[in-house]
C-alpha cells in the first residue's frame, strides 16, 4: 500500500477528488491482496477495514456537506445508504475469522459493493459535478480539511467502531456549503 502515505507526504494542497480516487484504488489492492491470500492476510484485512471507516467517515462529515447542492442531494443521500449497507458487511466480516466458510463470499459482495459506490456512483457520476461546481482552489480547501480528519481517525483504528456504527442508521449532516 501507500497511495495514501504519498499523498499525506505532500507539501501542495490536493484536490480533494484526487484524494478520493486514491483511497479507492488503495481499497481495490487490499482486497485483491486479501482474495489471493498474498502477505498477512490479518494485517491486510485490518487495513482494509480501517481504511473503508475512515473514508466513509470522511466522505460523510466532510465531503458530502461541503458538496450538498440540489443537483448532487440525491446522489449524497444514496451514497449515505450504500455506505451503510458497506459497513454492515464490514462488521459481518470483522467478526469472522478469515478462514470461516462465507467469509470469501462476503468479501466478494463487499468488493461488488465498493466498485459500484466508488467507481460507478462517485467518480464516474459525482465526481464530474463536483468538478463543475468548485474550482480546482476549492476542492483543494476540502481536500485538506479532509486529509486531517482521515489522518486521525487512521490513528484511532476506526474499524474497531464499525460494529456499533451500523446499529444505528447513518444520517447526511445539513449542508455547509451552496
Amino acid at each position: 500500500m501507500g497511495i495514501l502515505r504519498k499523498i499525506f507526504g505532500k507539501d501542495t494542497t490536493t484536490d480533494v477528488l484526487e484524494i478520493l480516487e486514491a483511497q479507492h484504488r488503495e481499497v481495490d489492492e487490499l482486497i485483491e491482496l486479501i482474495e489471493k491470500g498474498e502477505g498477512d492476510r490479518r494485517a491486510l484485512f485490518t487495513e482494509l477495514a480501517n481504511n473503508l471507516a475512515a473514508h466513509a467517515t470522511v466522505e460523510e462529515k466532510v465531503f458530502y456537506p461541503a458538496i450538498m447542492a440540489k443537483e448532487t442531494n440525491d446522489m449524497l443521500q444514496e451514497s449515505v445508504e450504500e455506505h451503510l449497507a458497506i459497513r454492515r458487511l464490514l462488521a459481518d466480516l470483522i467478526t469472522m475469522k478469515l478462514d470461516a466458510d462465507g467469509f470469501k463470499a462476503k468479501l466478494h459482495v463487499l468488493k461488488e459493493q465498493v466498485d459500484h459506490h466508488a467507481h460507478k456512483e462517485e467518480e464516474d457520476e459525482l465526481f464530474p459535478k463536483v468538478r463543475s461546481m468548485f474550482s480546482s482552489d476549492e476542492r483543494a480547501a476540502i481536500g485538506n480539511e479532509l486529509l486531517v480528519m482521515f489522518h486521525e481517525l487512521m490513528q484511532a483504528q476506526p474499524y474497531k467502531n464499525v460494529p456499533s456504527e451500523t446499529a444505528a442508521a447513518a444520517e447526511l449532516a445539513p449542508p455547509t456549503r451552496r
